[in-house]
């Protein structure tokens, strides 16, 4: 009996995700009645293929078997597994038993000799050459029983007698299973958020994409990977919204980069005071050289001056007296900006025209897209155009901006969204933390959801940053570096920007949604180099480029956060190993506490000191046995220490949860 097969999501209706430089580990449960030894392979192969790739499942225990494969390919793969009374492997364990114990085994070589011949005659090449031999030398009974004994426990001969077995004989699982594999920026990288506009040498005016490629420079130097612009396309002037999110906009108020659309254009068009898409192409291609990908908006929404309005009314929500309806999500109201209608009779011609606007965008070198507000849309629209997309453009990544309710998050990421904006804003508290990120690392949300853990975004200024100030943005910044692959920062939090537009709002002050708003990236009180240095040590360590293998310790003060992070067995990126990250939440006192550490799974001895090296000061200390003190300041509120094990000392075996 084969069941329990693992990761599978909804019944195998959605598909688990992985990603290239990344084992996925599938387990299964399967057994037979009697004393017959079972063995289980895993299979597996790209979406179309005929044939299937075997890997062996080993025994975890209680009837638990476990085996892991490399993707080689992005795209659509599927998985399952089967199982069989292995005759073979149960005669060797009764042979074994009754040599043990003296007795007479002659019928019982003879009898492996039959299963070997009879395996044999079926065998060819290599199996052919090993069995024909071995079946002659297990009925020779000139040779002693422990040299017969020998050549049955050949290890070739055990191999070609694992493949003998007939389809007759197996127990497939009941259900083939899908797996989606993104390529490795999917899983892993740092995001940096930025309004092109801004980038001007003259505040009067918006910059152009040339004069924002001036900043690419120091983006990339602070290791980020992933650029990511708001919507870069004209903007409606009816019912502008001014600045700090005012009704009335004065004649020079830019507007919201959401209210897409005006007489220039809609989503396919570039604003006139950026540049043209010649432009916005140079621009795309000055950030590779950069080593940074550009990651676009996609809001499918439109200002009443869009295109669309005039050309496709039917595909608007109106009102009983004709007029459209803005979208509102009370109490906020957004004058500037129409929903579209998915549901309009109209439905497939506006769903084809969003599919013509991305792969538009994609045919402009644009393989990342962060989507606004997908759960306010119906999800069965995003399924087809993923999928659409997928078939010609794998490699194209989807962000989904949707800060909701946990399943609807959830189902979003099942349908195809390579990663999901997270709950991390909100989650301040020592045993929010430690819930939440429990959660996410855990099945099932690991197998299909992957967080990104964004610091602030133009909406969003928690007031733990408000009031915290310099201490809370770093120590924000080392939880979003350490506990996820991805992370990301809207532009200003290096500055420290934390002024609210009112008491008790997320809104900042003098909101760039509004406004063009230059800064002086040279300001003395800037955090510039602690984002730096935590972006290397994400590249320079595999720990921390997957969503694996957390655990948090325990630590006598509820103000200080712990935990141990490793890269999954065979994964590739950095340098491998443990990772102990320790973080003061208090912002205003120093902090400490005793750490305890899990010596026997981080190969530590027991009963000697050994070496722990902290990165950020790249100091090394000397600690010994299982709890060890961790000192924190304001100043300096997070630690990250790798082990340095004793020479001789025994690799680790994981982090057990």
């Amino acid at each position: 009996m084969v069941d329990a097969l693992l990761p599978e999501v909804d019944a195998g209706r959605h598909a688990a995700r992985s990603s290239i430089g990344e084992r996925f580990r599938v387990t299964a449960h399967a057994f037979a009645d009697g004393h017959d030894e079972v063995a289980v392979a895993l299979l597996y192969r790209r979406h179309g293929e005929e044939s299937w790739q075997h890997a062996p499942m080993v025994l975890l225990g209680n009837d638990e078997w476990e085996a892991s494969f490399a993707p080689d390919a992005i795209g659509r793969w599927e998985y399952t597994t089967v199982a069989w009374v292995d005759r073979y492997a149960t005669w060797l364990v009764d042979l074994r038993k009754r040599v043990d114990a003296g007795w007479d085994v002659r019928g019982e070589l003879q009898e492996g000799a039959d299963l070997v011949s009879a395996a044999a005659a079926a065998a060819h090449g290599v199996d052919h050459d090993a069995l024909r031999p071995a079946a002659t030398w297990l009925r020779d009974e000139s040779l002693d029983v422990p040299r017969r004994l020998g050549v049955a426990e050949d290890p070739a001969v055990l191999a070609a007698m694992r493949r003998a077995r007939g389809r007759a004989e197996e127990t497939w699982y009941a259900r083939i299973l899908p797996l989606w594999v993104d390529r490795a920026r999917a899983r892993f990288g740092s995001w940096y958020e930025m309004f092109p506009r801004s980038e001007t040498p003259d505040p009067a005016r918006s910059a152009t994409f040339r004069e924002a490629a001036r900043r690419l420079p120091d983006i990339a130097a602070m290791g980020f990977d992933v650029l990511y612009l708001p919507p870069v396309h004209p903007i409606g002037t009816t019912a502008r919204k001014g600045r700090n999110n005012t009704l009335e906009a004065g004649p020079h108020d830019v507007g919201s980069p959401w209210a897409i659309g005006s007489e220039e254009g809609g989503h396919t068009a570039v604003h006139p005071a950026l540049g043209t898409i010649d432009d916005f192409d140079w621009f795309v291609r000055e950030a590779g050289t950069h080593g940074l990908e550009v990651a676009l908006d996609l809001a499918f929404q439109c200002s009443p001056d869009h295109p669309w309005v005039r050309e496709h009314p039917q595909w608007f929500r109106h009102r009983p007296d004709g007029t459209i309806r803005y979208a509102e999500n009370p109490p906020k109201r957004y004058q500037d900006i129409y929903p579209l209608n998915f549901h309009t009779a109209d439905w497939e011609a506006l769903w084809r025209e969003l599919l013509h606007v991305t792969l538009f965008w994609v045919e402009h070198g644009v393989h990342v897209f962060r989507v606004d507000n997908p759960h306010t849309k119906p999800f069965r629209f995003w399924e087809w155009l993923i999928d659409r997309i997928h078939r010609e453009h794998p490699d194209v990544i989807f962000l989904s901006e949707a800060f909701t309710r946990p399943k609807r998050m959830a189902a979003l990421a099942k349908l195809g969204f390579a990663q999901s904006y997270s709950y991390f804003t909100w989650r301040n508290a020592k045993h929010e933390i430690v819930d939440y990120f429990t959660e996410l690392t855990q099945p099932p949300l690991r197998d299909f959801l992957r967080p990104n853990l964004f610091v602030n975004t133009p909406d969003i200024l928690h007031e733990y940053l408000q009031t915290g100030g310099r201490p809370a943005f770093l120590a924000r910044l080392a939880l979003a570096a350490t506990l996820g692959p991805s992370w990301g920062m809207y532009s200003g939090y290096e500055l420290l920007e934390r002024t609210p537009v009112a008491p008790g709002s997320e809104e900042y002050l003098d909101s760039e949604k509004f406004q063009v708003r230059p800064r002086d990236w040279h300001a003395p009180d800037r955090i510039t180099e602690q984002v730096t240095q935590w972006n290397h040590l994400r590249r320079a360590h595999a720990a921390l480029q997957y969503n694996h293998d957390l655990w948090f310790l325990p630590i006598d003060n509820d103000q200080v956060v712990a935990y141990v992070k490793a890269a999954p067995g065979g994964a590739e990126g950095g340098e491998p190993g443990h990772l102990l990250t320790t973080v003061s939440l208090d912002p205003t006192s120093p902090q400490g506490g005793s750490v305890g550490l899990p010596l026997a799974a981080l190969g530590l001895p027991s009963d000697a000191p050994f070496v722990v090296h902290e990165l950020l000061s790249d100091r090394r200390y000397l600690w010994r046995g299982e709890w060890n003190w961790v000192a924190l300041e304001p100043s300096q509120p997070a630690q990250i220490f790798a082990f340095e094990r004793p020479q001789g000392a025994p690799e680790p075996e994981g982090i057990l949860p």
